[in-house]
């Protein structure tokens, strides 16, 4: 099965033709679970695995295939790209699609050790609504070591209905109650539904209520809902000229613009 690899393309000078290509094709890659985020906010970033996303009902995402329910196969795997941070930028980002909580406890102790014995100042990590209860323990626990933790959640869009009937995100929550609980939100945009009105209309109540927003470009996958070419052309035309450079706003034309990703088996 294959999922993401961000391939840091160049958005100034991507044509369009470029851009269909490679969201509406397969990509030949290999899993690479560490890379360097130069850009705006200079971090590194690791792909780790856990047990695997327990919500598993959005109807754009397979990325919950990238999971094992072996702890120790798990540990093996994080404790090796764990040991290639640097800490040269003092932020750290760790994903493992799903939440922070699908990681498993020595993977854990593990990300506490290098955030120490590399100066990590910041570290950033994923979760879904459902595991929100865990986020102000999570926080305390590395808050204790000096660690800054800051929440991303995937809400995709601020329109309620569209969330929830057509992607089936499960957050029944508005922008500021998701705000008292995370601090940065990713938004899936290029669906078929979608305008460039409302697609600025969600990244503008991003940055109202969050630190930072994240937009991913939808990619052709094994879900059920698809990328739409029309929609991703009136982005690039329309608002990603808005937004490209501000400091506040990843921009992910490719799903493999952050250097993680690529060919997975399902388990």
């Amino acid at each position: 099965m294959r999922l993401p690899l961000y391939n840091k393309l160049s958005h100034d000078c991507i044509t369009i033709n470029q851009l269909e290509r490679a969201i509406l094709l397969p990509q030949e890659s290999t899993m690479e679970r560490y890379s360097v985020i130069t850009d705006k906010t200079p971090r590194e970033i690791l792909l780790l695995r856990g047990s695997g996303c327990r919500w598993r009902r959005c109807r754009f995402c397979d990325y919950h295939l990238d999971f094992s329910t072996d702890e120790r196969a798990n540990f093996a795997l994080n404790s090796r790209e764990l040991q290639k941070v640097t800490g040269q930028y003092g932020r750290l980002e760790v994903i493992n699609s799903g939440s922070f909580t699908d990681l498993d406890a020595q993977t854990l102790g593990a990300l506490e050790g290098v955030c120490r014995e590399k100066g990590i100042h910041t570290l950033h990590v994923e979760c879904h609504w459902m595991h929100r209860a865990a986020i102000p323990p999570f926080k305390a626990r590395f808050a204790a070591q000096g660690v800054t933790v800051k929440v991303k959640i995937g809400v995709e869009t601020f329109d309620p209905l569209f969330r929830e009937s057509y992607l089936d995100k499960g957050i029944d929550a508005d922008a500021r109650q998701i705000a008292q609980y995370c601090d940065e939100v990713c938004l899936l945009q290029g669906l078929p539904g979608q305008s460039p009105a409302s697609m600025q209309a969600d990244i503008e109540t991003g940055l109202r209520w969050f630190e930072r927003v994240c937009v991913n470009i939808m990619q052709k996958n094994t879900k059920p809902i698809q990328p739409d070419p029309q929609v991703i052309q009136a982005f690039c035309r329309q608002v990603l000229p808005l937004y490209q450079h501000d400091p506040r706003v990843d921009i992910l034309l490719s799903n493999t613009d952050f250097g993680v990703g690529g060919a997975c088996d399902a388990q």
